[in-house]
């Protein structure tokens, strides 16, 4: 099982360490996430870090399916300079993605992008 150096709260983000990069996640609580994948989706192939541009799926799993062995740990990197919206709030934009399909572009609609947008 993955690692992790922190105590997730709701609203944070999750940062999984891959082998080539990063995935990201929001933690919903109750050891859940939110986060973007290519399992599901109609039109992507191949998997979501060897795509350029498909849509994926929004899902909410458990992060310790997400994560499986990697490393993970909060990272809220923009809280210094951006404020979070309330935690309710995001939980509750973040819950009316799941189960839809979204646009994924590598370097300007990842899952990073994903989240971070959900957060701030």
């Amino acid at each position: 099982m993955g690692q992790n150096n922190s105590n997730p709260q709701p609203g944070d983000l999750i940062e999984i360490d891959r082998r080539v990069c990063q995935h990201w996640a929001l933690y919903t609580g109750n050891g859940y996430v939110i986060h973007v994948t290519d399992e599901g989706a109609h039109s992507s192939s191949g998997s979501i870090t060897s795509v350029w541009a498909a849509m994926v799926k929004v899902k909410k799993e458990l992060l310790t399916k997400v994560a499986g062995n990697d490393k993970w740990r909060v990272n809220n990197k923009y809280d210094r300079s951006r404020t979070p919206r309330p935690v309710k709030e995001i939980i509750r934009r973040a819950e009316r993605w799941v189960g839809r399909e979204v646009p994924y572009d590598v370097p300007w609609k990842n899952c990073e992008h994903f989240v971070t947008k959900l957060r701030y």
